[in-house]
């Protein structure tokens, strides 16, 4: 095969995405960061600060937003792509805190594509979630929708634009006055913007973030093409996608994998693995029908022992059954190629575990995720029951070292995806992690 057919495959050339397979919250934080002593470098491809990925480090926990996971491993290039939406406040102190903490900060590169989330994104996000009250999307108020909403207008500031005063000021006083007008049909009580004091923020923003600024698609073909693996982290999951997910409660962004190319600045035949991640059960932050929710003892012990409260809004997640339905959908849609299982430990000490296999809608057994969000919210749960285990598993490393229930619990949840769950998290360490699959998840770097 030719040199120029090979570089047409990906050959060579690895490229790994790592993708939520449920509704966020599944634990691409620790996923990633445990895989990036495989790679070189970590980029990450859509979403904000509305992203909360969580890493534990003996008794040192990291909470990042914005900055890619991979960012505590000294060898590892961190890239933030152009599909993100960039809060340069939240960037700087998220670059400065990890900084006080000991962390080498000075290889994370932003790109000079990437919209910025300004002053009045997040006004017009809180000012719209208050004027919805109980029919709001649930979102994280973070301005994330309005930025992505402005992208699409064209008439978002990117990265670049905090570089030149004279382009910033031009794009602001075109911008601004329109953008109080809307603040006030939305009954936004707040002072209006101000041009001058927009201008000077963001030229701060931009002169502390100067060095940092880059073209990171040409950074990531030139590390491809130099043979270097580049990992891809998504935020948020398949179910919160914009055109995939359980819409309207979406993020306003792609999750899935194919948000890698287009957020992330790859064609999909340099794609060469789709990790996807779940938890041994679901959650869901905000409203949308969510079939398998458990309002019970059950789903509060699960949630108390799985700390399920959002790292970006500290929410208590809605807790429920593993749902098999939207996961093969997920695995369909991400061409998921192996899985990595969180949070067994959770179930410990639980009698019977359901797992949620089908859905009766309207009368009919459905094995496939349905189109329409009113069919999701109709869904009633047809589940099998699993033995459950007593016994604490936080010291496992190996398949055996788990017990039977347990492992057959596993060997379903594979069986129902239609591929192979390489590892299983037993808790929140980087080592607390069993290997099911001696396949290699990464090529070398």
């Amino acid at each position: 095969m030719s040199g120029e057919h090979e570089r047409a495959r990906g050959g060579g050339m690895p490229a790994t995405v790592i993708v939520g397979l449920q509704w966020g919250d599944e634990g691409k934080g620790k996923a990633t960061d445990f895989l990036s002593e495989q790679v070189r470098w970590v980029v990450r491809y859509q979403g904000g600060d509305n992203a909360g990925h969580t890493i534990m480090l003996g008794p040192e926990v990291f909470k990042l937003h914005l900055v890619p996971s991979g960012v505590l491993y000294p060898h590892i290039v961190p890239l933030i792509g152009p599909g993100v939406v960039v809060n340069p406040m939240t960037l700087i102190a998220e670059l400065d805190g990890l900084a006080e903490r000991g962390v080498d900060t000075s290889r994370v590169r932003v790109s000079h594509a990437a919209h910025v989330i300004m002053p009045y994104h997040v006004a017009e996000d809180r000012a719209s979630e208050a004027r919805l009250g109980g029919a709001g999307i649930g979102t994280t108020r973070r301005g994330i929708g309005p930025a992505y909403a402005d992208r699409a207008l064209r008439v978002g500031l990117r990265m670049e634009d905090l570089l030149d005063a004279r382009a910033l000021r031009a794009k602001l006083e075109r911008l601004v006055p329109d953008k109080n007008a809307r603040l006030v049909r939305l009954g936004s009580e707040g002072a209006p913007l101000a041009v001058d004091a927009l201008v000077e923020s963001a030229l701060g923003w931009g002169e502390r973030l100067r060095g940092q600024i880059a073209d990171t698609t040409t950074l990531v073909q030139d590390a491809l093409r130099a043979g270097d693996h580049v990992l891809f982290e998504g935020a948020q999951g398949t179910l919160l996608d914009l055109d995939h997910g359980s819409y309207p409660y979406v993020t306003s962004s792609n999750p899935v994998a194919g948000g890698a190319c287009t957020g992330g600045g790859v064609g999909p035949l340099q794609v060469t693995a789709v990790i996807g991640i779940m938890k041994a059960y679901t959650t869901r932050v905000g409203a949308g029908p969510y079939p398998t929710e458990l309002t019970d003892e059950i789903g509060e012990g699960i949630a108390t022992r799985g700390h399920e409260y959002g790292t970006t809004t500290g929410r208590r997640r809605r807790v429920g059954w593993f749902d098999a339905v939207p996961l093969r959908y997920a695995v369909d849609v991400n061409s998921v190629s192996s899985i990595i299982l969180n949070k067994l430990d959770i179930l410990s000490g639980i009698d019977s575990i359901r797992l949620c296999v089908a859905y009766e809608i309207d009368g009919r057994r459905v094995e496939r995720w349905p189109a329409s969000g009113e069919e999701v919210a109709r869904a009633v749960p047809i589940y099998e029951t699993f033995p459950g285990w007593s016994e604490e598993i936080h010291t496992a490393r190996t398949p055996g070292d788990l017990p039977p229930n347990a492992r057959s619990y596993v060997a379903a949840l594979a069986s129902l995806a239609g591929v192979p769950i390489t590892l299983v998290s037993v808790g929140p360490e980087r080592t607390q992690t069993v290997t099911f699959d001696s396949r290699p998840l990464a090529a070398g770097r």
